[in-house]
């Protein structure tokens, strides 16, 4: 898939998961998410290129101008959407899965200042609700919803709900949906 494919799959990602927006254009021309995560793929390919002064400039721009912090070293998915992404912050080796969604105020951070692994690693269609820390080289199992202010230090497995502080893992009910559990008051701090 080319760039503009690719681009055009982003703002319908967008689309399907935000019921404010309205339009295509609205999407492309106005989501801070949207631009943080194009800005992203520019820097992870000079990243990848081992153009490292030049990917972390582009990255330091970028976070200027959306407010999103995303390291050029983090892997990032295909449909990856950040709603009301304010304060964002995801470290360099964090990996992220296709059609995750996050909102403002997450971290995906570390615990350690050794080299190697240091930041979480999320799995297909995760959720992480405002305010959420995932923190360490955790890994969160596909279709997980991690709830607003939870502070992830343990791995989870597929599809689990985490909430509280430290963050405690349960089995998803059948066909729940993730939007209803991200505004649930029960699994918010």
């Amino acid at each position: 898939m080319g760039m503009i494919g690719r681009m055009r799959e982003d703002v319908a990602a967008a689309r399907l998961r935000d019921p404010a927006a309205r339009s295509d254009a609205e999407v492309a021309l106005l989501y801070p998410g949207l631009h943080a995560i194009w800005a992203h793929r520019v820097s992870h390919a000079l990243w990848s290129r081992r153009l490292r002064l030049v990917a972390r400039a582009t990255s330091q721009i970028s976070r200027w101008l959306t407010g999103i912090e995303i390291h050029p070293g983090a892997r990032i998915g295909r449909r990856f959407f950040i709603d009301h992404g304010m304060g964002v912050v995801i470290g360099e080796t964090a990996e992220i899965g296709d059609d995750v969604m996050l909102y403002h105020g997450v971290t995906l951070g570390g615990r350690t200042r050794d080299a190697g692994k240091r930041h979480p690693t999320l799995g297909d269609g995760v959720a992480v609700g405002a305010g959420a820390k995932v923190l360490g080289p955790v890994t969160i199992g596909a279709g997980s919803v991690v709830g607003a202010n939870a502070v992830v230090t343990r791995d989870a497995p597929a599809d689990s709900i985490l909430v509280g502080v430290p963050a405690k893992p349960r089995a998803r009910i059948m066909g729940e949906d993730t939007r209803a559990v991200l505004t649930a008051p029960d699994y918010s701090i």
